[in-house]
């Protein structure tokens, strides 16, 4: 396969999955807008945790956005200068899925290219919470009958493995994201009430993991148990654990199970993360503890995708 074929698949399916990602997440805050007043305070400021899950908050802060409702989720779904936006994930996608049309389903084109005329035919000026609202819930849609299209039509082939890993690697990346802000965000508000309770419960409404959490824990948001079931439980596909044994899996089917010279530096990084969850796995983490782990994956995980790019000559 042509290399720029490859990074075609593997970024279009990391861009559908930071879309859903980030439309999930700023869904979530808006609904938990309207019970601010039973949250207190540490709600009311929540708005810049949600900018750095889904953004960068520093280039935020220098166009001088502001931490309320509307603009936050203007800036994180539709702003054209934010690269992350769901607007420019969703552009990208279709700039990608075009460029690889012969390799793709033909339905996962149709769709996601009907979806995006539809919304680029919008007048972005004038959206209110509202509208943004009810694209958000279309886009979680779009990647959901996306998914479903890969996984019921589409050959397993050297294709299909670029697109496993991409959604792979970005979901993990986005688990360990919101991880780790949960994590600061818990020390900095260790004074207010309910800090604690709203800020692990907004971790797993951001990564669709509440429902799921409830089926095995308490409701009680104790971060010695929502902490390791969104890193380690294996049984959850957002666990960060989950998502990296995937990764490691499909590349090996890649690579029909043989390590060659050309991914051997591959191997070495994903075998180094796996080491890393087996050493912290059955360890209780302080929170200091957990966010160095997290710190130190993220780095893994930026090493994994450069490498995964040169070891496969992507452009």
């Amino acid at each position: 396969m042509l290399s720029r074929v490859a990074s075609s698949l593997f970024w279009m399916a990391r861009n559908v999955e930071r879309a859903e990602s980030n439309a999930r997440v700023l869904e979530a805050r808006l609904i938990n807008a309207l019970e601010t007043q039973e949250y207190g305070k540490v709600a009311l400021s929540d708005w810049e945790a949600v900018v750095e899950i889904c953004a960068s908050k520093l280039d935020y802060e220098e166009k001088g956005g502001s931490f309320t409702a509307e603009a936050a989720a203007s800036y994180i779904a539709l702003d054209p200068e934010n690269l992350n936006s769901i607007r420019n994930c969703l552009e990208n996608a279709r700039f990608n899925a075009r460029a690889v049309r012969d390799h793709i389903p033909e339905d996962f084109w149709y769709v996601l290219n009907e979806h995006y005329l539809s919304f680029r035919s919008e007048p972005f000026t004038d959206w209110n919470t509202r509208r943004i609202q009810t694209f958000l819930q279309d886009t979680q849609r779009l990647s959901y009958t996306l998914q479903g299209i890969i996984e019921s039509s589409m050959l397993r082939e050297e294709a299909y493995q670029f697109i496993k890993i991409g959604k792979w690697l970005e979901r993990g990346e986005k688990t360990a994201r919101v991880l780790n802000v949960m994590c600061e965000k818990t020390k900095e508000a260790e004074q207010e009430a309910n800090a604690n309770y709203y800020y692990w419960l907004s971790a797993l409404q951001f990564l669709n993991g509440y429902s799921a959490y409830l089926k095995r824990f308490p409701p009680t948001m104790d971060p010695s148990h929502v902490i390791p079931f969104l890193i380690s439980y294996e049984q959850f596909p957002r666990s960060i654990e989950y998502c990296m044994e995937h990764v490691r899996e499909t590349v090996m089917k890649l690579e029909n199970g043989q390590v060659s010279h050309y991914s051997e530096d591959l191997f070495k990084s994903l075998d180094y993360v796996s080491s890393e969850f087996m050493r912290i796995k059955f360890q209780k983490l302080s929170k200091e503890e957990t966010g160095l782990f997290l710190d130190r994956f993220q780095n893994d995980l930026n090493r994994i995708s450069s490498v995964f790019s040169s070891t496969y000559y992507f452009v």
